[in-house]
């Protein structure tokens, strides 16, 4: 289970950062039997900024490609499954030439990159695999010229920012490393903005997988400060805004609007698309303070992906904006509160959506009296 949960993400990674350069299509089927190239990228708007930006990936996707991506060290089996997907896709090429009555060039045809987080001496000399040093850097291993093949052994690839992008799909210390480095670019750049979303949804579904193995939680909790970070930038941006305005309100506006779209995200990626109730609690919820929104972030990681997850997802988001409310109103003892807000969660939720809407937004300007009151004319 979560080696697939691992393969999914390199799917998703590779098709989000490449898709800038080119049409990118994930599980392409391939002619000969029910079988699926993991990543196939074909190159139309090359970017040279942003191809520099990927440094080595960027490099690999300036040709049309098949991305093979391993969670654990490829065996002689899983390359010569890789070489068959890509002898079966070069056929097609030269098929559809020979219908066109044109030349299939040799340049013209795709190249295969396997990714895996390591490799044996044994499969690399095996396969006369060796590096071009030349061209391309250490950790890469080119086959015969017309085999059109290369196998990236991430963990030996070098700790340079050029090699990052390859470095978040090897594992263990390695992928942590990267991740460390990601989080310590530019809060500006898009690709980290990409890849954290992308690291997001992999915590989230290594959290609620039951099978998690040390390396998995390791994992997760070498993500899991990447919350309070982009939280962090969106408050920084709240001050800019707020210098720059001459008033604190934006501050305050720029953290929640980051808060806002940082929780729509995290719950469109977990539950799927969102429906009324957890709409109506995103502008509310935005407005917890960091850390408090950091810790719902995460004990919503930690929820099934089902009904009764759904539905203790909805309690939470509904607990924290009850009890953020009242700890406003202050003169109320940390007993008293608990009780008042295990009272109203279940009235709350039991409202319609139009009339929870509506509710949430007057939530600021209700006294605990008059929410009390609103809660109780919604049972009669």
């Amino acid at each position: 289970m979560t080696r697939f949960i691992h393969d999914q993400f390199a799917k998703d990674y590779l098709a989000e950062l490449l898709s800038p350069l080119g049409v990118v299509n994930p599980n392409r089927g391939v002619n000969s039997e029910v079988r699926e190239v993991d990543v196939y990228f074909t190159p139309s708007t090359l970017t040279q900024d942003y191809v520099e930006m990927l440094g080595v990936l960027g490099k690999m996707a300036t040709t049309t490609a098949l991305f093979e991506p391993f969670r654990n060290p490829m065996t002689v089996s899983d390359f010569r499954s890789c070489l068959s997907k890509l002898l079966d896709v070069t056929a097609e090429f030269e098929r559809q030439a020979r219908r066109d009555n044109t030349r299939c060039e040799e340049a013209d045809l795709p190249n295969l990159w396997i990714l895996t987080p390591t490799a044996s001496e044994t499969i690399l000399n095996g396969l006369k695999a060796s590096p071009n040093l030349q061209n391309w850097i250490k950790g890469i291993y080119f086959l015969g010229e017309y085999l059109r093949t290369a196998i990236v052994v991430i963990h030996q690839l070098p700790e340079i920012p050029e090699t990052l992008w390859l470095r978040i799909l090897g594992r263990g210390r390695v992928q942590e490393s990267a991740i460390v480095q990601l989080s310590n670019l530019s809060i500006d750049s898009p690709v980290r903005a990409i890849a954290l979303e992308l690291l997001y949804r992999l915590q989230s579904n290594l959290a609620a997988n039951q099978e998690q193995q040390l390396e998995d939680r390791e994992l997760v909790m070498t993500i899991a400060p990447l919350f309070q970070q982009q939280l962090e930038a969106a408050e920084q941006r709240g001050r800019q805004e707020g210098r720059q305005e001459g008033r604190q309100e934006g501050v305050e506006q720029g953290r929640a609007e980051g808060q806002r779209s940082i929780l729509e995200n995290f719950l469109r990626v977990r539950f799927g698309e969102l429906d009324a109730i957890f709409t109506a609690f995103l502008f509310p919820v935005s407005a917890l303070p960091a850390i408090e929104f950091t810790m719902l972030l995460l004990q919503l990681s930690a929820l099934t992906v089902d009904e009764p997850g759904i539905e203790q997802a909805r309690r939470l988001l509904a607990e924290n904006v009850l009890r953020m409310r009242l700890d406003r109103l202050g003169d109320i003892d940390e007993a008293t509160r608990s009780d008042r807000v295990n009272a109203l969660v279940s009235d709350l939720l039991a409202l319609p959506a139009e009339e929870l809407a509506l509710l949430l937004q007057q939530l600021p300007q209700l006294s605990a009296e008059e929410l009390l009151a609103r809660l109780s004319d919604s049972d009669r």
